[in-house]
């Protein structure tokens, strides 16, 4: 098992970023689809403490439910991409 974990949803523009990202870093992790409605997104908000997606969880760096496609794109690079070497 992975130990990244993405929260998405279906045609997410933002998920889609940090997929693109995941690819592009070569990088294996497991997906999360949530629910289309809000109020029955209740595992990435217990995770997350928010109900928006993406959401990435690193076990093996400790990122517990990081939002915000910016920012997981910024950890991301910086944690697996070229900066990491």
């Amino acid at each position: 098992m992975s130990t990244l974990v993405l929260y998405e949803l279906e045609g997410c523009p933002y998920c889609a970023k940090v997929k693109n990202k995941l690819a592009e870093l070569g990088l294996e992790y497991d997906s999360v689809m949530v629910p289309q409605s809000h109020d029955e997104r209740t595992e990435v908000e217990e995770v997350s403490g928010q109900t928006g997606v993406p959401v990435l969880v690193d076990e093996e760096h400790g990122v517990d439910g990081m939002p915000e496609s910016d920012d997981i794109v910024e950890y991301l690079e910086e944690t697996y991409g070229g900066a990491a070497a």
